[in-house]
């Protein structure tokens, strides 16, 4: 259907929504938001026009509950669904039920959607179509012999891929035939519980490769053309962290060859609006079909930015039956443009997801800075939806000056109350791989080879600071600090006891070790301490809670306790050996153990999803289970107690 638009429902949340919400805005259309009750503070709820609540926390009682989605556009008289991305966006009963009520569904056809929405059927149709695709099987013949069998036959390492996934949820890396039952009943497991479906499809690897996609676009008049590329080599668990437009690895041919594959799959769909087209692109310049997503992509700001173009704005232009502002000899690329994605996670922890209340936050800007983000003060990053809190975007005329000002724009970011990835996008952007454009899919791995590791605790320890600001002045409670011993605890650190000694202008900090440190706190105002150490004037961003204070040092953020009143034994916090606790808030979705069973070190006793990712949690020691807290279904908290494991005689 199109027709004229006067209302759009937003079919998502956060800065998706956000988003679709600005240009719908300068087209001078009204908005309606989707909020679950864990939603209702948070800011695309306030920016649209209207706002309905269709359900609880968890997706499934909120934003994949297409009948509440579609009774709140109908009850608010909204002409058109922007579906996003993720949740209903690639769904075609969705699509097809927008259609059968009346309204307008910003985005392809239900059969498009189908069409590539299974990995396995939109692969065979390319091959029909003739766009390169990697070697591989997608069969219907499910069982665990066969899926062996193929990959055998395809040679390791392979790749099993969910039929029905994105997003790098149900797939899997396999290097070898002595790994493959395991991992590839971990992908159905977690494809079931993302997609509702179980198929797997099996693939050639392809070894460091670049990831590189292609934006096409078509209209209901049939013309479909590219906006060029996208890169997106940079990522961790098979999901993007870094993208950028163009790629540094593409020449004009192979610019022209991908693009023209990419509309040739495109006209074979009678593509409708916006959706892109992933290739993999080995060092030879071959380049291999992967999938195409029927929506729009997390990284369209960077193909906005090279291009002058508004995609979402195109995407309502065409949904009214408007043909394509432009033709493929209009496109043209004009300087670089590169984006992070800011997540709440922690690297240091294999990118664990995180949680809590956002404190503090503050958007970067400058010349060619864009961020687009859903993030409130004060609002809540829940474990029910994906991690990503917003995601920051430079402009340049060339490559290098689009990477100095995203360095500087990250730098810039304040973020307080929940751990984020920040620093490890600082060491990514100023890796020499990336500096040079030479990063591949395999760049994390290569550049953190050990694990991706904070940087060293800045000279002046982050407890001596904190003693001399709430020696100086800086207190949590009206009256507390009159003494000139302080016990704080940094970080997961044990408590130690600092020394200060005098009263205005400079303090001398003696801290557990016997260093001294002459410190003079100069101001403390908006969210930035200002102190003079060692001739150096120096500001650092930092948030003061009820509990904790937080500093922040080249990104990286140090919570200082304050335990000078607390029990020694309390503040030591040390927890009986063999107490596994739950590593983040989620739910428990299988438990593989039972109680008195032997478990050897490394074992999997139960496995968590939180934030669409499954988290296995191991054994740390070996012995026998004493108490188990939890059982499948339970919803937990991080710190919870899953288990109890005991020395055998004990």
């Amino acid at each position: 259907m199109s027709g004229r638009i006067e209302k759009i429902l937003i079919a998502n949340r956060g800065e998706i929504a956000c988003r679709v919400i600005r240009s719908a805005r300068e087209k001078g259309i009204a908005t309606v938001a989707v909020y679950s009750q864990a939603d209702e503070g948070a800011l695309h709820v306030a920016l649209a026009d209207e706002a309905v609540e269709i359900g609880a926390a968890p997706v499934g009682e909120s934003y994949l509950r297409a009948d509440a989605i579609i009774d709140a556009a109908r009850r608010t008289g909204a002409d058109a669904i922007h579906p996003g991305y993720g949740f209903l966006s690639e769904n075609a009963g969705f699509a097809r039920a927008v259609a059968e009520v009346g309204l307008i569904f910003i985005g392809p056809s239900p059969e498009a959607i189908s069409a590539m929405g299974d990995k396995a059927e939109s692969k065979r149709r390319m091959i029909a179509a003739g766009v390169p695709c990697v070697p591989g099987y997608q069969g219907e013949d499910q069982s665990e012999e066969r899926l062996l069998d193929e990959a055998r036959a395809i040679g390791f390492p392979v790749m099993i891929k969910a039929s029905a996934g994105g997003g790098g949820r149900g797939m899997r890396l396999v290097h070898d035939e002595a790994a493959f039952t395991r991992m590839l009943r971990t992908a159905k497991s977690e494809a079931l519980n993302a997609f509702g479906d179980d198929r797997m499809l099996i693939e050639k690897a392809v070894m460091r490769p670049r990831h590189v996609e292609i934006q096409v676009f078509g209209d209901r008049h049939g013309n479909v053309i590219h906006l060029a590329e996208r890169d997106c080599s940079i990522q961790r668990r098979h999901q993007k962290v870094v993208e950028e437009a163009p790629s540094p690895a593409v020449t004009p041919a192979i610019r022209a060859a991908m693009g023209d594959a990419a509309v040739t799959a495109a006209k074979a769909l009678s593509y409708v609006g916006a959706g892109t087209v992933e290739f993999l692109l080995d060092g030879d310049g071959r380049f291999y079909f992967l999938e195409m997503n029927t929506r729009l992509q997390v990284e369209h700001p960077v193909t906005e930015l090279v291009t002058g173009t508004d995609l979402v704005a195109m995407q309502i232009d065409v949904a009214e039956g408007a043909p394509l502002p432009l033709s493929q000899a209009d496109v043209a690329i004009r300087g670089h443009a590169i984006e992070v994605r800011l997540y709440a996670e922690d690297p240091a922890q294999n990118f664990m997801p995180q949680t809590g209340r956002i404190e503090g936050w503050q958007v970067p800007e400058g010349p060619g800075i864009r961020a687009d983000h859903g993030i409130i003060e004060g609002g809540e990053v829940s474990a029910f939806y994906d991690p990503m809190l917003a995601k920051i975007i430079s402009w340049g005329d060339t490559r290098e000056q689009a990477r100095r000002r995203l360095v500087k724009a990250v730098a810039d970011t304040r973020i307080f109350g929940v751990r984020t990835n920040r620093a490890f996008l600082l060491q990514a952007l100023e890796a020499p791989a990336f500096a040079a454009g030479e990063a591949t899919t395999a760049f994390v791995e290569e550049t953190f080879g050990d694990g991706y590791a904070p940087p060293a605790e800045p000279a002046l320890p982050p407890g001596a600071l904190a003693a001399a600001w709430l020696c100086r002045g800086g207190r949590w409670s009206s009256s507390r600090w009159t003494e000139s011993r302080v016990r704080l605890a940094v970080g997961e650190a044990q408590p130690a006891w600092f020394t200060v000694e005098g009263d205005e202008g400079a303090l001398t900090v003696t801290d557990a070790e016997g260093a001294r440190h002459a410190i003079e706190i100069v101001s403390a105002e908006g969210g930035v301490l200002r102190y003079r150490a060692d001739g150096v004037l120096r500001s650092v961003p930092f948030h003061a809670g009820d509990e904790e204070i937080v500093f922040e040092v080249d990104a990286s953020q140090y919570a200082v306790r304050d335990l000078t009143m607390a029990p020694p034994e309390a503040a030591d916090g040390a927890a009986a050996d063999g107490l596994v606790r739950a590593p983040i808030t989620g739910m428990v979705i299988s438990v593989e153990v039972a109680e008195g069973e032997r478990v050897e070190r490394g074992q999997v006793l139960a496995t968590l999803e939180a934030m669409k990712m499954q988290h296995m949690v191991l054994a740390p020691v070996t012995g026998l289970v004493g108490t188990l807290a939890v059982a499948t279904g339970a919803q937990i908290s991080a710190r919870d107690l899953i288990v109890e494991i005991v020395e055998e005689g004990a």
